[in-house]
C-alpha cells in the first residue's frame, strides 16, 4: 500500500520492512513512500510500530540491542542499509527531533554550531555565525534568543528548547526531518508554535512526524499512514484518511472506538 504519486515526487521509499526486537516482531512487511517536501504523519495506538518505523528511516534502530531489520529503505533511490554507506553522513541528511526536548548542555549558540563544525560546513567563524542565525530564524526562535546566544540552551522554556532542537537539526542542511511526537511534552501554546513551524519548514524539507494527536495530524500533514499491531493498515491523503477511510480499523481508530 503506497502513495500513487509520480516517482519524481518520492523522496524515500520503504519496501517489505520487518523489524523484530529479541525475536518479537514489531513491524510486518511495511511498504510506504514518503513524498518530497511534504509532511507525512504516522498515527496509530501506542505500541503499533509507528516510532519503530520512523527509526528505520535513519537507522536509529541500529543502537537497539536485539533489533533485527529486514527489507529496504531508500532515499533518492539509494539503499540506506547498504553496508558501505556512511551512517554519520546519512543522519546529517535525515535529521531527527525527539519526543522530549534534548538540548546539549552547551550555550544556545554552541547547540546549533556543533553539527556544522563536526561536518565541516562552515569555512570560517562568520559563515558559522550565519548558519547559526539562519537556523534559529527558520526555527522561529531568533527574535527570542538573539541577545542570549551564550546562555545555556537548557535554560529555555520547554517549547523554546524543542524549537532549539529543530534549529539544531536544520543547521546541517538535512533533506528529511523525522519528528517523534515532538509536541507531547509541550503546552498548547508551544505546540501551536511548533505546528506553525512544521508548516513553514515543508517548503524546504521533507518531514515525517509520529503523533498520538489525530487533530495535529489533520492540521499539519498532507499524507497520513495508520499503523495497527505492526501493520501499515492504510495510507493516503490526510483529508481522505480522516473523512473517508477505506479500512474499518482506520475508521474505528479515527472515531475513537479504540486507541
Amino acid at each position: 500500500m503506497v502513495a500513487t504519486k509520480n516517482d519524481n515526487q518520492i523522496k524515500m521509499s520503504a519496501r517489505k520492512v520487518c523489524v523484530s526486537y529479541s525475536g518479537k516482531q514489531a513491524l510486518f512487511n511495511v511498504d510506504l513512500d514518503i513524498l518530497h517536501q511534504s509532511v507525512t504523519a504516522l498515527i496509530g495506538p501506542s505500541g503499533c510500530g509507528k516510532s519503530t518505523f520512523l527509526r528505520c528511516l535513519n537507522r536509529m534502530n541500529d543502537y537497539i540491542e536485539g533489533c533485527i531489520f529486514h527489507g529496504s529503505v531508500r532515499i533518492d533511490g539509494k539503499d540506506i542499509y547498504d553496508p558501505k554507506l556512511d551512517v554519520v553522513e546519512l543522519r546529517a541528511r535525515i535529521g531527527m527531533v525527539f519526543q522530549k526536548p534534548n538540548p546539549f548542555p552547551k550555550s544556545i549558540y554552541d547547540n546549533i554550531a556543533y553539527g556544522p563544525q563536526i561536518h565541516g560546513l562552515a569555512k570560517d567563524k562568520s559563515e558559522l555565525e550565519e548558519i547559526v542565525h539562519t537556523s534559529l530564524e527558520k526555527a522561529g526562535l531568533l527574535k527570542e534568543v538573539k541577545d542570549r546566544l551564550q546562555e545555556p540552551g537548557t535554560g529555555l522554556s520547554g517549547g523554546q528548547q524543542q524549537r532549539l532542537c529543530i534549529a539544531r537539526a536544520i543547521a546541517v542542511s538535512p533533506e528529511v526531518i523525522l519528528m517523534d511526537e515532538p509536541c507531547s511534552a509541550l503546552d498548547p501554546i508551544a505546540t501551536a508554535h511548533v505546528e506553525e513551524l512544521i508548516d513553514e519548514l515543508r517548503d524546504n524539507f521533507t518531514i515525517v512526524i509520529v503523533t498520538h494527536n489525530m487533530q495535529q495530524a489533520a492540521r499539519v500533514s498532507q499524507n497520513t499512514a495508520f499503523f495497527h499491531l505492526g501493520n501499515l493498515v492504510e495510507y493516503g491523503a490526510t483529508e481522505t484518511i480522516f473523512t473517508s477511510p477505506q479500512d474499518e480499523r482506520t475508521q474505528g481508530y479515527i472515531t475513537g472506538r479504540f486507541g
